[in-house]
């Protein structure tokens, strides 16, 4: 059965493989970005949104769901990081990261929320870190983002459990993306020796969970947190 998937931060990186992933498995997907697009394919949908723009989120929404009826899954995977100590960390970089990251996860889940509950049904999957339960050092900011959006996701798995949506949250170990392009070999070395598994991870790593979270017989999964590598919080 198709689906409709809404993808944020899909112009590159992980949200752009996981894009394509699902278009090539006949699914429907809006993706978004603060840039054009960089995925084409008839049955691919681009807006470009500043995810903590309210007024453009909401708009976004409202298109996706005239133009499909429905929202069947939810990828909030857009997101920023700054690798800094707390001391060198300006305010307006720590403003920037709360908003995309938090702000962000929230304004789409409770847009893309009211589509999904007319249906009684709808898989939300929100992406943390491993950063988080590692406590990363240099990372504070970017650990304490996601770290809120753990929370929110269990707390918004209570309460959307009665319409019929699930909300999970995966937590990938490092990723070659441009999200850690600007990180030194060492200090990745250094985190991957945290990990049971000592290796970054992959696309199809995070395939694996959100294809758990989203198959059909998981509707009894909900509040749950899966972070990649052998990390636990």
């Amino acid at each position: 059965m198709t689906q409709v998937f809404v993808i944020t931060g899909s112009s590159k990186g992980i949200g752009k493989g996981l894009s394509e992933h699902y278009l090539n498995k006949g699914h429907i997907v809006a993706g978004c970005s603060r840039g054009k697009s960089s995925i084409v394919h008839e049955r691919y949908c681009h807006y470009e949104v500043d995810v903590s723009d309210e007024k453009a989120v909401v708009h976004m929404i409202s298109g996706v769901r005239k133009k499909n009826k429905k929202i069947d899954v939810l990828l909030n995977n857009a997101g920023i990081a700054s690798m800094n100590h707390i001391l060198m960390t300006p305010y307006k970089t720590a403003q920037r990261i709360f908003n995309t990251n938090m702000l962000g996860t929230f304004l789409f889940l409770r847009e893309v929320s009211k589509v999904m509950m007319k249906h009684k049904f709808g898989r939300i999957i929100n992406f943390t870190t491993v950063a988080n339960p590692l406590r990363l050092e240099g990372e504070a900011v970017y650990a304490a983002s996601k770290a809120a959006v753990v929370t929110f996701t269990q707390i918004a798995a209570k309460e959307l459990a009665d319409f019929g949506i699930t909300v999970n949250a995966i937590g990938p170990t490092p990723v070659p993306t441009d999200l850690i392009k600007g990180i030194s070999k060492e200090k990745i070395d250094a985190l991957l020796q945290k990990q049971a598994i000592k290796r970054l991870g992959e696309l199809k790593d995070i395939i694996n969970i959100i294809d758990f979270f989203i198959d059909g017989k998981s509707d009894f999964i909900t509040g749950q947190v899966v972070y990649l590598g052998g990390v636990n919080d």
